[in-house]
């Protein structure tokens, strides 16, 4: 199996190398985002084993390119962080299994045979939230009879929205997922795209889909919970 370990402190990584390599796998090192990006354009990777926490570019953004440019490859994050917040950013973008430094590199092998086993997550080619459809092979979107032309970054947002329908999401990480982890937008950008996404969506339909949560974000569902 090939797998590529994203580590930049130079004796886990080889470490890491070591032990795969002993259980008879081909591994790629990367120590930067910026190289492993570089690297899962060029190559088919089975698996990558990716730390939080790197120069530049960081495990989040990583995962969250590599999702959004279709690659499915299975995600294993690698971090010293443990708290629940983490946790839960790696995973909504795109991460499928989380381990905390220090760890046993038997339930490393575990948990790497594991995702192997549940293989690259497929998704559906469209997401359907009551009368509106995303095509993610095509990027075309409709309401209804009715196509709905977005732009790039309206499509992105509302992509993310639709994946997490009836899930509450705060500006923040609706930004992160969207523009970018390091971005320097702002909450009133965010604010702006959603209005003109709301009138493209919403144009002659009496059911609103886009609803704000006063003080913290927003969440796409067919009916807001009264």
């Amino acid at each position: 199996m090939r797998i590529l370990v994203v580590e930049d402190e130079l004796k886990m990584a080889k470490l890491l190398k070591r032990g795969l390599e002993e259980e008879k796998h081909s591994v790629t090192l990367a120590s930067t985002g910026a190289e492993a990006l570089e690297l899962s354009d060029s190559y088919a990777f089975d698996l990558v084993v990716l730390d939080i926490m790197l120069p530049g570019i960081n495990g989040f953004e990583v995962v969250r390119r590599l999702r959004q440019s279709d690659n499915r490859v299975p995600v294993l994050m690698l971090t010293a962080r443990d708290g629940v917040q983490d946790v839960v950013k790696g995973l909504d973008f795109g991460a499928d299994d989380y381990l905390t430094k220090p760890f046993a590199f038997d339930v490393l092998l575990a948990r790497i045979r594991a995702l192997v086993r549940r293989g690259p997550i497929e998704h559906l080619p469209e997401i359907r939230i009551a009368d509106l459809v995303l095509d993610t092979a095509t990027h075309q979107v409709r309401r209804g009879s009715r196509p709905v032309h977005l732009t790039k970054t309206e499509y992105l947002l509302l992509e993310f929205l639709m994946r997490n329908a009836s899930r509450v999401l705060s500006r923040n990480t609706i930004i992160e997922a969207v523009w970018g982890f390091d971005s320097s937008i702002e909450s009133n950008t965010l604010d702006a795209f959603v209005r003109l996404l709301r009138n493209k969506l919403d144009d002659g339909n009496k059911v609103k889909l886009i609803h704000t949560i006063r003080g913290f974000g927003y969440v796409l569902q067919e009916e807001q919970d009264s």
